[in-house]
Parts: structure tokens; sequence; C-alpha cells
């Protein structure tokens, strides 16, 4: 916004300079018929065109200020030749100071040059009697002083346009950060939802279909496991009202319930072990010191894991969780036997997809790696290691 401000100001700016320039041409010539009004009334044609020929030429001032000094030069020397003295040519310091202001360097350089040669052959000509080395000092100082404005409004205007431009990138900087800041806002919620709802929706499946299985034979593990599946529905509505808690800032549950964290693993892995898949948690080191938010990747980390288990391993696999957490590296180790059955059999590739690319996202966030692919025996395992001394990044 603050860009576009700038940009339209300097557009009015120049609009108005460019007509201010024909409106100071036409006030010095009819300033400086004024000023000659005798002359004029005796030598009409001839006055009218010199006035003219010195003043007119400023509209153009802003657009071509050599052609237009050089226009003024020009007639100031014709002036000289013929030996006819003007204050018209006055306007010379006007073409300076455009010089000046809108070229610089050795073009400016030239025209004072120049300048000060008309100057020195006017006073040579008209004042060498009177007073002539206070006039050449005095119209030197003019001319030195329109070169020196022009030379500052010319710096300043630069620092305008230094402005102008930094603030467009500052914009421009400023646009991509936000677009990059949404899209990694997108990708961190795709990650949380995913991981909440995939893994609860394949517990509740692995679940209904294990009651659907021992209702005949076994009612009451039918309604153990059907009691054990609406509980998994509801602490998976428990976790989306939690992750849009810390969304929403409005949200009270979301100071009442914390994210999940490595002490949750053992719920986790009580959950996993309801819906099927006997699974053994190790947890060796000092957790306490592990950033809230490390421990909520190792959380998401697992679940993913364990959930790629539950849809892929045959009957029988077993899966252990190890944690291994040091003072600068912390290790997550997700293997399942499989059952004997190689991984490629079991359609274990199939699990490359969303859910493994976000678990080598948060891996990574933390400067550290994750593998994932079968093992040698059959099954499957996954290795994380997160580097705890990076900066937090969920």
């Amino acid at each position: 916004m603050e860009g576009w401000l700038l940009r339209r100001a300097g557009t009015l700016i120049a609009t108005l300079y460019g007509s201010l320039e024909w409106a100071v041409a036409l006030t010095l010539f009819g300033f400086f018929i004024g000023l000659q009004r005798h002359e004029v009334q005796r030598h009409p044609v001839e006055a009218l065109l010199l006035i003219a020929a010195f003043t007119l030429p400023l509209g153009r001032m802003r657009r071509a200020p050599e052609w237009v000094f050089a226009w003024l030069a020009a007639v100031a020397f014709v002036q000289w030749l013929v030996d006819v003295h003007s204050p018209a040519d006055a306007t010379l310091l006007l073409a300076m100071y455009a010089m000046a202001s809108r070229r610089g360097g050795v073009r400016s350089l030239v025209a004072f040059g120049v300048l000060e040669g008309g100057i020195g052959l006017a006073t040579v000509r008209w004042s060498l009697q009177d007073r002539g080395l206070a006039t050449f000092v005095s119209l030197s100082a003019m001319a030195t002083a329109a070169g020196v404005i022009g030379a500052n409004a010319r710096t300043r205007r630069g620092q305008v346009e230094y402005l102008q431009d930094r603030a467009v990138r500052l914009e421009r900087e400023r646009d991509q950060r936000a677009q990059l800041a949404v899209a990694g806002e997108r990708a961190r919620i795709a990650r949380e939802m995913h991981d909440i709802v995939t893994h609860n929706l394949s517990v509740m499946v692995a679940l209904a279909d294990g009651a659907a299985f021992a209702v005949e034979r076994s009612p009451e593990r039918a309604a153990a496991a059907m009691r054990q599946a609406s509980s998994t529905g509801r602490q998976a509505i428990t976790d989306m009202r939690r992750f849009l808690g810390v969304l929403r800032d409005d949200e009270p549950d979301a100071l009442r319930h914390p994210m999940p964290g490595i002490a949750q693993l053992g719920a986790l892995v009580e959950q996993v072990r309801a819906a099927g898949l006997p699974t053994r948690l190790e947890v060796t080191g000092e957790t306490a010191t592990v950033p809230v938010a490390a421990q909520l990747t190792v959380y998401r980390l697992v679940q993913e894991a364990l959930t790629n288990s539950l849809k892929h391993a045959p009957a029988g696999a077993r899966a252990d969780v190890r944690l291994v957490c040091g003072r600068e590296e912390l290790v997550v180790v997700v293997v399942d036997d499989g059952a004997g059955m190689p991984a490629a059999k079991a359609g274990r590739e199939g699990a490359v997809g969303h859910g493994l690319a976000g678990m080598r996202e948060r891996a990574a966030a933390y400067g550290g790696r994750l593998s994932a692919g079968p093992r040698p025996g059959g099954g499957w395992q996954v290795v994380a290691m997160l580097s705890l001394s990076a900066p937090e990044d969920v």
C-alpha cells in the first residue's frame, strides 16, 4: 500500500511539475514584456521574438534540459553578437539549474563552463568600464548557486526514488512472506488433521471389524471393542477441539487441553494394542528436558508410524516403540515384525503418501532426518533422529 501511494504521489507531482514548467515559461514571458515595455513599444517584433526565444523553451526544461540550455546559450550568443542587451538572458540560470538537477556529472560541468564563458563575454562588452569585476563575481555566484541548488534537488530526488523502490520491494517481500506463511500454516494444519483423523479412524475401523467378528462367539468382547471404538471416537473429537483451540485465540479449551507429548505415548500404545496390534513401549533417558514442541513431534511420528503398522501389517504382527532421549539428540524407532511377511507383499509401499511426507517434514523441522523402509526379515521400521539443539519450529 505504501509503495502504491508513493508511486501515485510521484506521478501526480510529475504531472504538476510538467504543467508548472509551462506556467513558469509563460509567466516569465509576460514578466519580461512588462520589464521591457519601452523596448517592445519601439521594436515590438524584434523584442517579442527575443523574449520568446529566451522564455518559451523553458516549458521543456525538465524533459530536455540539454537542448533547452543549448538553445538559450545560442540565443544569448547571437544577442551578444548583435550587441542587444536583454535581461531575459537571466533564464540561463534556470537552464543551468535544470541541467544540474536532471543530468549532473560532466554535462552539468560543461554547461557551467559555457555559462561562465558567456558571463565573461557579457562582462567584457557591457560592464567592463562600470564595476566589471563586481558584476562578473556576482553573476558567477548566481550561476554557481543555480548549479548547487540543482545538484541538491537531484540528490533529494534520487533519495525519494530510492525510498519508493525500497517501499515497493518491501511490500513485495512482505506479500511473499505472507504467502509462504499461509502455505506453511496450511501444510501444518494438513499434517495435524491427517495424523488425528487417520490414526483414530484406523483404530475405530480395526475395533469395529473385531467386534463384528466376535459378536456371535463372544458378545462381551464385541461389546468391549465397541466401547473402545466409542472411546477412540471421543478422543478424536477431543483432539480436534484441542487442535482447533490452538488455532483460535478465543477458544478456552486451548488452555485446558495441552497438545499431546511423550507422556501420552502410553495411552496411544494402549489404544493401538486394543485395536489388535500388540505394541510395546520403551522410553530411556530424561524426557522432562525435551521441549514441548519436540514432544508433539515425537507423538505425531509414533502415532503415524503405528497407524501405518495397524493398517498394513498382517494379523499376528507385533510392534515396538523405542524412544531414546539424549541431551542434544532424540531417537525414535518404531518397528513391526509383520509376522514374517515381507513388507513388499504386505503392500507397505502404499504407505508412502502424505503421512510419510509429513513425518519427514516434522523431523526436518528439528534438523533431523527420518528413514522408513522394510526390515530384512519382514515387517517395517521407522527411525527418526531429532536435534534438540536446533531452534524449535513446529
